[in-house]
């Protein structure tokens, strides 16, 4: 649509009577009173960037095709059904028309129910206006939606016959008329109208069809519910002549018939949907189950997931994999994360994001480029249990990068890579909260059945669900059908997003066994004692706040933190719940994890107890910790273990020479050199005491180890070197910042504001200009006048305290009109109250084009 188009449908008439029927959207929009105005800016936010001038530019904005599109999207379907009635119904119109259009000729009680609200939704969005006696859809929501050749119409039906006969000989439309048994006209205006009103006539239409052949009324029946275009031969079937004779199909090509509009209508009992959706679809309950079973095993998740995220970043305290040129890990790395945790890559990719979402991992941005955890991490694991389990989740509820993502294509067919860019959805957010929200609904331990759930989803945004990355399009619905595709169709992106939304839920314990957990509820800020409908968003409080609510209400049930173990003499230990943080750091250098679970089971090696010499601790260091943290014996095969690593400890001492080895005993470096497993390492003697290595002291150290011996590395001055657990952190790093999905919502304060200046605006820009005879318009509607005449109507109008309208040019050279009453002229400047802006300025002479008395007092 052009911008001329635009300007006609926002154009504001000279003048409108009171309580007179709206004849443009401008006009409509201001008959609104000022909530009606905030209901639209809260429903569409872009278009208050920038804010408005006045209704006119408001209207002329709501009827662009990128609002439109952002508007159509975001109606559920017996809205968006309603809005494509509208497009093929005449316009205006009436009502009644809409309502048939929906019922058909047997009527629907519950369309009729639902029809009010759905116009008044459209209505509220600035989609539909008009009096009921007169609807009208925005220009460009009927181009969108009204059927076309290239566009067919989501309802399946044709042009009408006007417009299909538009292209036909005269001639050929009189033929089609006598051979329809009507009477011959003068003019193909008239004949057209003649056979309209055949096939809008429900008796003469039923007498015309009863004199059809079965073979041409199947014909009709393949065609009547769309698309409604066929092609057909040089030499059509009888039964397609017969229908071609008398209008009932039309040619739009050599090869190409359609379904006139009014036919297919008549055929289908005057209704225009197939299957029109009045009703949401309702959430089935797949099982009940009490609510303390749903809250105890969403806190077993929420605890798991937390030894997920611990163990992941554990694994990655001395730098984890390096990253893509592209961005994000390699294939390779991301399946040795999964081999890690033990879990499928998909879901290795999740916890990936999760701790990536949260700031707790993030590339460390040198040179050589790799994921590390951030500093953020080491204060997460010194708050307790249920903050670190909110610190998770509430991220999660708003990002937009979707782990779900992950091994799929871009547009470009490039694989989608864990952390890497192009992971972000701007309606996950949406989606997350709207599954919650819609789990809220069901009793308090209710588990719904998801494939209804993914149904109602649908029925919310019918034209969201196939949305794709970049900017919105133009909904392309298939022609003939009102049934929504199905949650496996891959461009279905709203139904995928629900899928992972619902098994991600269950893996951070937003939800036990399918139902919405008690701290969920808090989490979303809704009701928690009984199932309610869902808080507005607008009354929502802080996420951060909401957070602290759920943490709260988590804690109790989680398991409470030990501090001690139980030491068994098959040398492992039995951790009876989670660890304490400094005996669970401790115990995870001295111990390897064998088996996790309700109890932790570690075993003591030798390479995990020279792990902990190696940490600078001694074998009385090890004794006396073991004995102070077990409610068990100290048993004796551990006290052995201990004691002959400690004692081999350190015996052999490795610095960089390249590398050597130095030993007191020299029956020891002989025993190495004779060892067949040492030839890689290079090593040949030096002295009685020392070895010379062709290897790097870490390759020597991992090399003897690897053969049975406890090595420890020393400095240049000979000193024992302490490897102590410090963990390698990256420099400080935000959490990434969810993609918005358009302009944000806006606040009460900011909606207040805008609803005063646009109307501010609107009086300035309606007001009606008494102009001295001198006084010029130019081109975009600014008066003219000289210096001298500006200078003495501003001076006037200070003196009567009146207001006058001004042409005025900022520094950037913008022109705009403003209604000001003056209050000081002097120094070359007027200063007055700015009813446009609604405050006061101080305007230079120099910049004002002209100025124009007010014919009454409008403001």
């Amino acid at each position: 649509m052009g911008i001329g188009e635009l300007d006609r449908e926002a154009h504001v008439p000279e003048a409108t009577g009171a309580g007179a029927a709206p004849r443009t959207l401008a006009e409509a929009l201001r008959a609104r009173g000022d909530e009606g105005l905030s209901a639209l800016l809260r429903a569409r936010p872009d278009l208050l960037s920038p804010v408005p001038n006045d209704l006119t530019q408001l209207a002329t904005r709501a009827g662009t095709r990128g609002s439109v599109v952002r508007a159509l999207e975001r109606l559920d379907r017996f809205a968006l059904q309603t809005a494509e009635a509208l497009a093929v119904a005449p316009d205006p119109a009436p009502y009644p028309v809409l309502l048939a259009l929906l019922t058909g000729d047997e009527g629907d009680p519950e369309i009729e129910a639902a029809l009010p609200g759905a116009v008044a939704l459209l209505r509220e969005q600035a989609l539909v206006w008009g009096e009921d006696d007169r609807l009208r859809l925005v220009r460009t929501a009927r181009e969108l939606l009204a059927p076309s050749a290239q566009h067919p119409s989501p309802t399946g039906l044709g042009p009408t016959v006007a417009e299909a006969t538009a292209g036909m000989s005269p001639g050929r439309v009189q033929e089609i008329i006598a051979t329809a048994g009507l009477t011959a006209t003068h003019d193909p205006v008239s004949a057209v109208a003649v056979l309209t009103g055949l096939f809008t006539d429900r008796e003469r239409m039923g007498a015309l069809l009863d004199e059809a052949s079965p073979e041409a009324l199947s014909v009709l029946d393949r065609l009547v519910w769309g698309p409604p275009y066929g092609e057909v031969t040089a030499n059509p079937a009888p039964p397609v002549r017969w229908l071609r004779d008398r209008g009932l199909l039309l040619p739009v090509s050599a090869r190409t018939m359609v379904l006139p509009r009014e036919v297919a209508l008549h055929l289908r009992g005057g209704r225009a949907h197939r299957s029109p959706e009045p009703v949401a679809p309702v959430l089935a309950v797949a099982r009940d189950y009490r609510p303390q079973v749903v809250d105890g095993a969403a806190a077993g998740q929420a605890y798991a997931t937390l030894a997920t995220v611990e163990e992941l970043l554990k694994s990655w305290d001395q730098g984890g994999p390096q990253v893509l040129r592209a961005g994000g890990m390699s294939v390779r790395d991301l399946k040795r994360t999964a081999a890690t945790l033990d879990v499928t890559e998909q879901l290795a990719a999740f916890w990936l994001e999760l701790c990536f979402g949260a700031g707790l991992l993030a590339s460390d941005g040198e040179a050589d480029e790799r994921y590390a955890p951030t500093p953020a991490y080491d204060d997460w694991l010194d708050l307790p249990a249920a903050e670190r389990w909110a610190r998770l989740v509430a991220p999660w509820l708003m990002a937009t990068r979707t782990s779900g993502l992950v091994g799929g294509a871009d547009a470009k067919g490039r694989t989608l890579a864990a952390l890497g860019p192009d992971l972000d959805r701007a309606s996950a957010p949406e989606v997350r909260h709207r599954v919650l929200e819609l789990l809220a609904t069901l009793p308090p331990g209710a588990a719904a059945d998801p494939e209804t759930l993914f149904a109602r989803l649908r029925w919310e945004r019918p034209l969201r669900g196939a949305a794709q990355a970049g900017p919105p399009r133009p909904p392309q619905p298939a022609a003939g059908t009102d049934e929504p595709p199905g949650p496996e169709v891959p461009g279905d992106l709203r139904s995928r997003l629900a899928r992972w939304t619902l098994a991600e839920a269950e893996l951070l314990g937003l939800t036990g066994r399918g139902a919405l957990a008690g701290p969920a509820r808090a989490l979303l800020n809704l009701p928690l004692a009984e199932a309610a409908t869902p808080a507005d968003h607008g009354g929502r409080v802080e996420l951060s706040v909401a957070a602290g609510r759920a943490a709260t209400l988590l804690a109790p049930l989680l398991p409470e933190a030990v501090d001690h173990v139980l030491l068994q003499a098959d040398l492992t230990a039995v951790a009876p719940g989670p660890l304490r943080r400094p005996l669970a750091d401790a115990l995870a250098v001295l111990a390897d994890v064998e088996s996790k679970g309700g109890a932790t089971v570690y075993r003591f090696t030798p390479g995990s107890v020279r792990r902990a010499l190696d940490s600078g601790r001694s074998a009385s260091d090890l004794h006396d910790f073991l004995g102070a943290h077990s409610r068990t014996p100290v048993p004796q095969p551990l006290a052995y273990l201990i004691d002959d690593v400690a004692r081999k400890h350190g015996h052999l001492r490795i610095g960089a020479a390249s590398a050597y080895v130095r030993c007191d005993d020299d029956t020891v470096l002989g025993e190495i050199l004779a060892d067949r497993r040492s030839a890689a390492l290079g090593l040949r003697r030096l002295a009685p005491t020392v070895l010379a290595a062709q290897t790097d002291p870490a390759s020597l150290l991992e090399g003897l180890r690897s053969m049975g011996y406890a090595p420890a590395a020393e400095s240049a001055e000979g000193d024992v070197l302490v490897t102590r657990a410090d963990a390698y952190r990256t420099p400080a790093r935000t959490a990434p910042v969810p993609v918005p999905d358009g302009p944000p919502a806006p606040d009460t304060t900011l909606l207040g504001a805008a609803v005063k200046a646009i109307r501010a605006g609107d009086r300035a820009a309606t007001a009606v200009r008494k102009e001295p005879a001198a006084a010029v318009e130019s081109a975009g509607g600014l008066p003219r006048t000289s210096a001298a005449e500006t200078l003495a109507t501003v001076q006037a109008a200070a003196m009567t305290g009146s207001a006058v309208w001004i042409g005025y040019v900022n520094a950037e050279g913008a022109a705009s009109q403003r209604v000001i009453a003056p209050v000081r002229v002097e120094g070359g400047f007027v200063t007055g109250y700015d009813h446009t802006a609604d405050e006061v300025r101080t305007y230079p002479l120099h910049r004002i084009t002209g100025v124009a008395e007010l014919a009454d007092e409008q403001i």
